[in-house]
């Protein structure tokens, strides 16, 4: 890991350039100006927009605003997905910066889940995490953390905070010399363009034989129809 670690800074620190605009269709007292930001891909939405909802909350009549939520052209963005991943879904070709569209009325029941504090995003987060170490370390590492150890990987992530959440994170990464590897690579092959949102399943690190698998084995396992045929 340690010779990973400007990578993994590099990833840390990747941003999306963002203007929000407010939905036409919104009441407002006085014209609502756009709001820009630098998004980390790698947090959510709703832990990082709390300047854009004071923004457009301070030209709207208080009995307008209601809970707020986000679409691009016409799709509204899950907050559960993290915002790297929004961005690559749905507006990986479009020119910058990403344009996101801020709505406080007409909450899409059907397409989102609702988030009314950082407490939801927090469970999602930790429950994500220990579905990973279940698969790698049948949930060893994360039950052996002490409460505090899983404060301080939420707050490195809510925080924007590297060696915070490292610090922590690590121990999920790594395993010892002795060990083949995890049990199972934990991931998720997610889809744009058909009815199935994600593909998941059980995938070793090592293949039967004794050599350890790659990506591109991953992708021929779970999807073929990625990899081009040379």
């Amino acid at each position: 890991m340690t010779d990973d670690k400007d990578v993994l800074r590099d990833v840390w620190f990747g941003r999306i350039p963002t203007c929000f605009t407010l939905y036409q269709d919104e009441i407002t007292e006085r014209e609502a100006e756009p709001y820009y930001l630098l998004l980390p891909r790698i947090s959510y939405l709703t832990l990082v927009t709390d300047k854009v909802k004071k923004h457009f909350q301070k030209v709207m009549r208080q009995e307008e605003v209601s809970e707020i939520w986000f679409e691009y052209e016409g799709t509204p963005l899950k907050w559960h997905y993290p915002i790297g991943l929004l961005f690559d879904l749905h507006a990986s070709n479009t020119a910058l910066p990403w344009s996101i569209t801020v709505h406080f009325k007409n909450f899409p029941e059907k397409d989102l889940l609702h988030c009314h504090s950082k407490d939801v995003i927090e469970a999602h987060f930790m429950a994500c995490i220990k579905e990973a170490d279940a698969l790698k370390h049948k949930s060893q590492v994360i039950n052996e953390m002490q409460k505090k150890d899983h404060k301080q990987l939420w707050m490195g992530l809510q925080n924007d905070k590297f060696e915070q959440f490292w610090a922590i994170n690590r121990k999920l990464m790594e395993y010892p010399p002795e060990d083949s590897g995890f049990r199972y690579i934990p991931f998720r092959i997610y889809q744009a363009t058909t009815e199935r949102p994600f593909i998941q399943k059980l995938f070793r690190p090592i293949a039967s034989g004794g050599q350890l698998h790659t990506l591109g084995d991953l992708l021929k396992d779970v999807c073929p129809s990625a990899i081009a045929p040379e």
